[in-house]
C-alpha cells in the first residue's frame, strides 16, 4: 500500500491465504430507494404522515469513516468524506482506524460506519466474526483490479519487454541472447516474503542463468535501484506492488505471469521448494466495509459504496502527488474531488 509505508508494504506481501469467499457478501447493484406518490390517495393524518416519512438520506446515526494508517486508505477516507458531503449533504466524521480493531468495533457497535479499504484476508477471523454478527457487510471492491503484486518492466523497452508479454516468452527471449550480460531483476528485500517467492519464480521460469537477481537491503534502496536503472534506461525488470507512487512516477507495464495456481504458490512461498512451478501472485480481497445499519437506514449511501472501485492507476497517481512539496492527504483529496468529478460523480448514482 500504495506511498504505502514499509509496514504496510510488508503487510501486503506476507500472507497468501485464499479469502473465505463464502463469508463475504458483495452487492452488485445499488439499493437506492425512492418513495412512490400515488395520486388520488386521501391525505394521511399527521401521525401517519410522520410514520411514512423516509429517514434522512445520510441516516440517523453518526456517519463515521475509518482512516487507516497507510496512505491509500487515508486518501480513500478523506475523498469519500468530501464526496458524501458535496453530493449527499452528509455530515461526516473521519476517525482513526486499524484493520483488526475497526473490524471488531464495526461488528459489535456498528461504528465506524464505513471502512473504505478493508484487507479482508489479513484479518479473516475477525472479519468472519463481524459478518456472522450481521453487523457488517461488504460493498464494492476498494480497487478496480484485484491483483496487487507482480513483475514489471519500464515501458521504454521494446521487444520481449513490450506490453504485457508473458514471462515464459521473456525467458525464451533472454535465453536466445545467452552469452550477453545477464538482465537484472530487482526483487524486494531478502527478509520479505516476496523475496522467497521471487527466487523460486526465477527458477520456475528458467531465468536463473540469464538474469542477475538483486535483493536490496530495504525499501528505500529498492526504489533507488529502480530509479537509477530507469535514468540510465537499462534493460531490467522488477517486482513491485500496488497501489504505489513508484508505478505512477515512471511509466511501467506489468508482465503477464499467467494463472494463479494455489498449490504452486504454496510451494513458492516456502523457503525450501523442491520443484518450483510458475504461478501469478494471488489476488487480494480488498473491499469497502459498511455497518449493516447503513444499508437499512441510508440506502443511497450504501448504493454509493456499492459503485465505488478506484482504478489502481488513479490511486498510484494520488500517492505520487503526496510526494509533492507541502502536500498532505487532505490537500490531495480536495484536489481529486475538485478535478476528477468525471470519475466520482457516476458513483453517486445521481444523488440529489
Amino acid at each position: 500500500m500504495r506511498g504505502r509505508s514499509l509496514a504496510a508494504g510488508l503487510m501486503s506481501l506476507c500472507l497468501y491465504a485464499a479469502p473465505a469467499l463464502g463469508q463475504i457478501t458483495v452487492l452488485d447493484s445499488a439499493q437506492d430507494g425512492g418513495g412512490l406518490i400515488e395520486s388520488g390517495v386521501p391525505a394521511l393524518s399527521n401521525e401517519a404522515s410522520q410514520a411514512d416519512t423516509p429517514p434522512p438520506i445520510c441516516g440517523t446515526q453518526d456517519l463515521t469513516i475509518a482512516r487507516m494508517s497507510w496512505s491509500s486508505a487515508a486518501l480513500l477516507a478523506e475523498i469519500h468524506a468530501r464526496v458524501l458531503a458535496e453530493a449527499f449533504g452528509c455530515t461526516v466524521r473521519v476517525v482513526p482506524g486499524d484493520l483488526a480493531a475497526t473490524t471488531s468495533s464495526m461488528g459489535s457497535t456498528g461504528q465506524p460506519a464505513i471502512a473504505p479499504e478493508m484487507w479482508v484476508t489479513r484479518v479473516a477471523d475477525v472479519w468472519n466474526a463481524a459478518i456472522q454478527s450481521q453487523m457488517v457487510r461488504s460493498a464494492a471492491p476498494s480497487f478496480a483490479e484485484a491483483t496487487m503484486e507482480g513483475w514489471f518492466a519500464p515501458s521504454y523497452l521494446n521487444g520481449a519487454f513490450a506490453g504485457s508479454v508473458p514471462v515464459a516468452e521473456l525467458a525464451a527471449s533472454l535465453a536466445e541472447g545467452e552469452g550477453t550480460e545477464p538482465v537484472r531483476f530487482i526483487s524486494c528485500p531478502a527478509d520479505w516474503a516476496c523475496a522467497v517467492i521471487n527466487r523460486h519464480l526465477i527458477e520456475a521460469h528458467g531465468l536463473g542463468g540469464v538474469t542477475e537477481l538483486v535483493e536490496p537491503a530495504n525499501r528505500f534502496e529498492m526504489d533507488a535501484l529502480i530509479a537509477e536503472a530507469v535514468s540510465r534506461r537499462e534493460t531490467f525488470f522488477f517486482y513491485y506492488w500496488q497501489p504505489n507512487a513508484v508505478l505512477a512516477q515512471v511509466e511501467f507495464r506489468a508482465l503477464d505471469m499467467g494463472e494463479y495456481k494455489e498449490e504452486a504458490m504454496a510451494c513458492l512461498a516456502r523457503i525450501e521448494c523442491a520443484s518450483p512451478q510458475p504461478s501469478a501472485f494471488p489476488s487480494e480481497m480488498v473491499v469497502g466495509a459498511l455497518a449493516e445499519w447503513v444499508f437499512a437506514e441510508a440506502p443511497a449511501i450504501a448504493g454509493y459504496f456499492q459503485r465505488v472501485s478506484f482504478p489502481l492507476s488513479e490511486m498510484n497517481t494520488l500517492l505520487a502527488q503526496l510526494n509533492e512539496p507541502e502536500a498532505s492527504v487532505e490537500s490531495v483529496a480536495e484536489r481529486f474531488v475538485a478535478n476528477r468529478r468525471d470519475l466520482w460523480e457516476p458513483w453517486t448514482g445521481g444523488a440529489p
